[in-house]
C-alpha cells in the first residue's frame, strides 16, 4: 500500500488523465463512427467508397503508428496542437473505424423491408437512417461497442510514450523514485480495472435497458 498512499497525487493524475483520453476519444470514435457507418450503407457511391478506404486503412495500421503520424506528422503541416488532443485524434480516429462495423453490422440486422416502407412514404434516406433503421440497430450493438470502447480505454496507454499524461505513464517517474516495480504495475492495472469494470457496467446498464432480449 505504501506505493498507492505514498504517491496518491500521482496516480490519481495518471488516472484523470486517462479518463479524458477515454472520454474525449470515445465521443470521437463515436461521431465518426456513425458518420462513416452511415457512408457505408448510403446509395451514394462516392460515400460508400470513402467509409470503406476510412475502414480499411484505421483497422490495418497499427495504433503506434497512427500516433506518429498524427502527433509527429500534422505539425509539419503548421497543426500545432497540445500532444493531448493529437492523442486523442489519433485514439478516436482509430477506433471510429471498429465503432462504423459494429454500427453497421447492427444496420445490417434490420429487415431491408422496413427501409423499403419508409422509402415508400416518402422518407429520405437521412431520414429511415435516423428515424427507422438506427434506433433498432442501437439495441442490438450496444454490447460490441461497449468492448469496443473498454480496447479504447487500453489503447489509450500508449499516449504515454508521447508526452501525454495518463495511468501507465506514471511507472516512469515511480522507478526513478525506487519504488518496486511490481507493486507499481499493480496499482496501475487496479486503475484500468477501475476504468473497463465501470464502462462494462454503465453498457450492461444500457443493454438491460435497450437491448434486444436473446
Amino acid at each position: 500500500m505504501d506505493v498507492l498512499t505514498e504517491n496518491f497525487s500521482l496516480y490519481a493524475q495518471g488516472f484523470l488523465g486517462t479518463v479524458e483520453l477515454t472520454v474525449y476519444s470515445s465521443i470521437l470514435a463515436l461521431l465518426l463512427g456513425f458518420v462513416m457507418a452511415s457512408f457505408r450503407v448510403a446509395p451514394v457511391g462516392s460515400l460508400r467508397v470513402l467509409g470503406t478506404v476510412w475502414v480499411t486503412v484505421l483497422r490495418n495500421t497499427p495504433l503506434t503508428l497512427l500516433f506518429f503520424a498524427v502527433l509527429l506528422g500534422l505539425p509539419r503541416f503548421g497543426l500545432v496542437l497540445p500532444f493531448k488532443v493529437f492523442a486523442v485524434l489519433a485514439l478516436g480516429c482509430y477506433t471510429s473505424a471498429f465503432i462504423c462495423e459494429v454500427l453497421r453490422s447492427g444496420i445490417n440486422t434490420v429487415p431491408t423491408g422496413q427501409g423499403e416502407a419508409a422509402r415508400s412514404l416518402g422518407m429520405t434516406f437521412g431520414q429511415t437512417l435516423n428515424t427507422v433503421v438506427l434506433p433498432q440497430a442501437f439495441r442490438s450493438v450496444i454490447p460490441p461497442v461497449g468492448s469496443t470502447l473498454i480496447a479504447l480505454a487500453k489503447n489509450s496507454a500508449i499516449a504515454g510514450a508521447f508526452s501525454v499524461t495518463e495511468l501507465l505513464g506514471t511507472y516512469k517517474n515511480l522507478n526513478e523514485l525506487g519504488y518496486s516495480i511490481i507493486w507499481t504495475f499493480v496499482w496501475i492495472a487496479v486503475g484500468y480495472l477501475i476504468i473497463t469494470l465501470s464502462i462494462s457496467a454503465l453498457f450492461n446498464l444500457m443493454e438491460k435497458r435497450w437491448g434486444v432480449a436473446r
